[in-house]
């Protein structure tokens, strides 16, 4: 290979690793730090320089092992916990307050009301908080969704599902239809078991009653 282009791979792998770690989603940092690490055990190959040959093999060798994991524990109850709070609750206001400007960019003019009769869990998974969702009950049994939100790391993994799924607190609280809010971005809500309904979507428990 000619050296100047083989200089340039090398500069591109480089580069490549460092884009990986400006990533805030884990899943996202994990597949383009793994890319990066490839393209330097081809590139240290070729020129001979083993020992990174070596630490590039252990480092891809920690992505793929990391990927494994996030997809098999991506839907696995077992992996997350839903913990009810207090509508006035502290630590749920510190996380609102913390991550009010994303709050804002995927679902704009949610106003948290520490006031309101609201049904409020956060998702964690071991001693880190994943997740926020906020519900308003309604009228015969329907809960109207005020905010869902994912942190940024861990948005692909949608953990939301764990309160609105099969074994979560809804069905419990004798819920009989969710109501999502209206014009979200992204919404996930389809793969849940939810329909569309004008501009929201609509989950119906009444035939898990």
């Amino acid at each position: 290979m000619n050296a100047t282009l083989l200089e340039v791979v090398g500069w591109v792998g480089s580069a490549v690793l460092v884009v990986s770690l400006l990533q805030t989603n884990l899943h996202r940092l994990r597949w383009i730090n793994l890319v990066g690490c490839l393209i330097l055990i081809g590139y240290n190959g070729l020129v001979g320089v083993w020992p990174m040959v070596g630490l590039n093999v252990v480092l891809a060798a920690i992505n793929v092992w990391y990927l494994v994991r996030g997809h098999r524990d991506r839907h696995d109850g077992r992996a997350y916990e839903v913990l009810e709070v207090a509508a006035d609750d502290s630590y749920l206001r510190h996380v609102l307050r913390v991550h009010a400007a994303d709050i804002e960019r995927w679902q704009p003019g949610f106003v948290h009301d520490p006031g309101a009769d609201d049904d409020c869990y956060l998702v964690l998974t071991g001693d880190e908080t994943v997740g926020v969702v906020v519900v308003r009950p309604g009228a015969k049994g329907e809960a109207r969704v005020l905010l869902d939100h994912v942190t940024a790391r861990y948005r692909d993994r949608t953990p939301g599902e764990f309160v609105f799924g099969e074994h979560g607190p809804f069905r419990r609280r004798g819920y009989r239809l969710v109501r999502t809010p209206a014009g979200m971005r992204n919404p996930y809500y389809a793969r849940l078991g939810f329909t569309p309904e004008g501009d929201h979507y609509v989950l119906d428990l009444r035939g898990d009653t």
